[in-house]
């Protein structure tokens, strides 16, 4: 770990503290020495952090003292990169450009000796296997779970049947092949998993679902995850 994360951990350790924190508990969560840990503290306290205590009576961070905003550290910036780059994946437009502005901005803050961590990080990320959706907006399917509107679709499943459904947007399910809307279906009283590039049309209905202590959420939560589309 490199120091400055170090010293940076030091401090979220004593800014979630509810009591002095001695010197070998810093050291053992953070898998170095005592010795490291007063040197640490010492440079800290020069650098005006508002570091108080001292050595066999613990240490604390004094109220109202907080850390610069968007501080990362290096795995941080690269799970931050890695993430980005995974919602290329999920065929949503609307995701993958605010995926591109969540880099941009985060590029922007970091000191020029991470900005690499970003623009350069050496990971790669399938293009995945899911295909293209053409009747359904996903930017709206997500408003509509926000906001509790019900989902009028034209669905068309394996058998090239097709059946017209009002269905109840609960969550998105985002697999490498295939992604998902779990629902309660009007039309079959149940929970349907419905796959995205098989709706042929939809559109979002100014009537409103209420799912009572998310009842219907925790319930499509429980199902198995290897249902992939509607029983008709």
């Amino acid at each position: 770990m490199r120091r400055a994360d170090r010293l940076f951990d030091v401090i979220q350790v004593l800014r979630t503290a509810k009591r002095p924190v001695t010197a070998a508990s810093l050291a053992a969560e953070l898998e170095v020495t005592v010795r490291t840990i007063y040197r640490d503290v010492a440079t800290l306290q020069a650098r005006r952090v508002p570091i108080e205590g001292a050595p066999g009576l613990g240490y604390v961070l004094r109220k109202g003292f907080d850390l610069p905003p968007l501080m990362f550290t290096v795995d941080e910036i690269e799970a931050v990169t890695v993430g980005a780059r995974m919602v290329q994946r999920l065929r949503d437009p609307e995701l993958q450009a605010a995926a591109r502005r969540v880099l941009d901005k985060v590029t922007v803050v970091l000191p020029e000796s991470l900005r690499g961590h970003v623009a350069d990080a050496p990971f790669y990320v399938s293009q995945g296997e899911a295909a293209t959706p053409r009747g359904v907006d996903m930017a709206e399917v997500r408003s509509a779970i926000r906001d509790r509107r019900k989902l009028r679709i034209a669905y068309v499943d394996e058998k090239r049947r097709r059946t017209r459904r009002t269905v109840w947007p609960l969550a998105m399910a985002y697999y490498v092949d295939v992604t998902l809307i779990g629902a309660w279906c009007e039309l079959r009283k149940d929970l349907r998993n419905f796959r995205v590039e098989r709706i042929a049309a939809s559109r979002v209905l100014a009537e409103r679902f209420q799912d009572h202590n998310g009842r219907l959420l925790a319930q499509w939560l429980a199902l198995p995850k290897d249902r992939p589309v509607s029983r008709l």
